[in-house]
């Protein structure tokens, strides 16, 4: 088995069909792009095995690779499964700090990287100590450099693909730090197999599907099942700055029918369509995670699909996916599910995708060794979320630690903790009430962050709310911060009178009856990866310091 005798396969079955496009803009919004062939990108991946063998990169190492996308980004990372390397995948977006930190944690042996990154080496040198192979995307400038430019010239040289076990591993993928250090998630060749065979069934993709994916990841899955895969023109990293008529572009441009991302992006499609009156008719499937999307972007896009919808597969680095739903699903019927979601019910993420288990167990800080010490709970109770099945990444690169607090032994299997907080109801559908670490034990009670910030996103002005910790007269509250749709509110009197409203608001449900402290901030900080996931420990911060009005 290797993750790479899909392409191989591609390239036999399909041998002249695009597998990736890469956009050249030209002016106004429109452009030219380049492709490669499945055929193509099988040959050229053949050869840049040849050449990074030959360059010093061997069966087994750990591979950084920081390549922007681009056509050689597929060939690169297909050569390297087909070599038996591990190539290692971080966001270059989660921060200094962390990236340096991931970089010197995963020990790679060499690095393939833009030009910039290999300036950037230099600088922190402690960080990149363990790599003895340095290659360029850019021109060779250094000795002891070398360039992918130049290993790409013809003829290109053949290559035979390393077979490998089901559980040997195949990748490296970065975590991104939101709740904690980043952390090197081992990613197999039967998990990469699995999640494919998966993604494939539960969206019912063929080769006659077009992706576009605002995810680089997501594209290594849909070319591996014989779609055309075509790079939008954006930064991946900052899904929150990208153009949406340069998205809108490329979706026409190629007849996008999957299109997938953070909700950031889709957000900004979505108000871009509906301010030009513009649907897009070929996209069947807008995939949205990292993030709980707002029942508002559901309608949206049920206003700009006439033959598509949206979709929330749920999940981690750790286990993907675990759960999915549609947009109709959620906005279907008079007693809706996204009208649960609105009373503080949790939100609805779909049944469990198919050979995954799910339970919910009791919420717990300390490390549960095996499933006996857990408890499980019934139907409507809320608690850990806890999977178990073939996607499910079995540990973390070296930090034993972490894979003990991660995971739970059950005979010869394990389950995996989620992190999150949920509840499964009678029909077996997951509902998402939040983090763990976002909960507030009180006294009496535990708020949940989704369940109370549901209520306060009722009201017409708040845009979004988030549910903090408060220390206060020596004692742990629970209070709400808000982000409201229109500009600063600059007067005293404006706030109050909203204030006064979001608390007659929260009268009306029990888990939000005797919350009483109320801030307001300009624009929440979020996360690095999706720039969607609200930092709550950063605003919970500033609210016990007084830095919010």
């Amino acid at each position: 088995m290797n993750i790479a005798n899909r392409i191989e396969q591609q390239a036999k079955i399909r041998p002249t069909q695009d597998a990736v496009r890469f956009p050249i803009k030209d002016r106004n919004y429109t452009y030219l792009y380049e492709k490669l062939s499945f055929e193509d990108l099988n040959k050229l991946s053949m050869h840049y095995a040849v050449k990074l063998t030959q360059q010093g990169i061997k069966e087994g190492d750990k591979v950084l690779l920081f390549v922007r996308p681009s056509l050689d980004f597929p060939a690169l990372t297909f050569a390297l499964f087909k070599m038996g390397a591990i190539p290692i995948l971080i966001d270059p977006g989660m921060g200094k700090k962390n990236l340096l930190k991931a970089i010197e944690s995963a020990k790679p042996d060499a690095l393939i990287a833009e030009p910039e990154v290999h300036f950037i080496r230099l600088i922190y040198r402690k960080a990149f100590k363990s790599i003895r192979v340095f290659i360029t995307t850019g021109p060779k400038l250094w000795p002891g450099l070398h360039s992918v430019k130049k290993m790409k010239q013809k003829p290109w040289l053949e290559f035979q693909t390393k077979e490998k076990s089901p559980d040997d591993m195949a990748a490296i993928l970065f975590t991104s730090g939101g709740t904690g250090r980043p952390k090197g998630v081992v990613y197999t060749h039967k998990i990469f197999n699995k999640q494919t065979d998966v993604l494939q069934e539960i969206f019912g993709l063929t080769d006659q599907d077009i992706d576009l994916p605002g995810f680089p990841l997501f594209s290594f899955f849909t070319m591996s099942m014989g779609m055309t895969s075509c790079i939008p023109d954006m930064n991946p990293s900052k899904p929150a700055t990208c153009d949406p008529q340069a998205l809108v572009a490329n979706i026409k441009d190629n007849k996008a029918t999957f299109v997938a991302g953070s909700p950031a992006i889709w957000e900004r499609v979505a108000d871009y369509c509906l301010k030009q009156k513009l649907t897009l008719d070929t996209v069947k499937y807008v995939v949205m995670f990292g993030a709980p999307v707002r029942n508002e972007l559901h309608e949206s896009f049920a206003k700009i699909l006439p033959n598509g919808s949206t979709y929330t597969p749920y999940g981690a680095t750790e286990s993907l996916p675990v759960a999915n739903i549609s947009g109709r699903e959620i906005l279907a019927g008079d007693d809706s599910l996204a009208n649960n979601s609105r009373k503080g019910m949790g939100t609805c993420i779909g049944l469990a995708t198919p050979g995954l288990e799910v339970k919910i167990i009791k919420a717990h800080d300390n490390i549960i060794e095996t499933i006996d010490q857990a408890t499980i709970l019934a139907a409507n109770e809320v608690g850990e979320i806890i999977v178990k099945g073939d996607v499910v990444t079995p540990r973390y690169l070296d930090l034993p630690d972490k894979t003990a607090e991660a995971k739970i032994k059950d005979g010869e299997g394990f389950w995996h903790r989620m992190g999150d907080l949920g509840r499964l109801d009678e029909q077996g559908r997951l509902w998402f009430y939040g983090r763990k670490v976002h909960r507030i034990e009180l006294e009496q009670e535990t708020k949940y962050s989704v369940a109370c910030e549901a209520i306060y996103n009722n009201h017409q002005q708040v845009r979004r709310s988030a549910l903090v910790k408060l220390e206060k007269n020596h004692k742990t509250q629970a209070a709400i911060v808000i982000e409201t749709k229109s500009a600063s509110l600059s007067k005293e009197a404006q706030r109050k009178k909203i204030i006064q409203e979001l608390k007659e608001l929260g009268s009306l449900y029990p888990h939000t009856k005797n919350i009483e402290d109320f801030f307001f901030s300009d624009a929440f900080p979020v996360d690095i990866r999706h720039n969607i996931k609200i930092d709550r420990k950063k605003l919970s911060e500033m609210a016990s310091r007084g830095d919010l009005r």
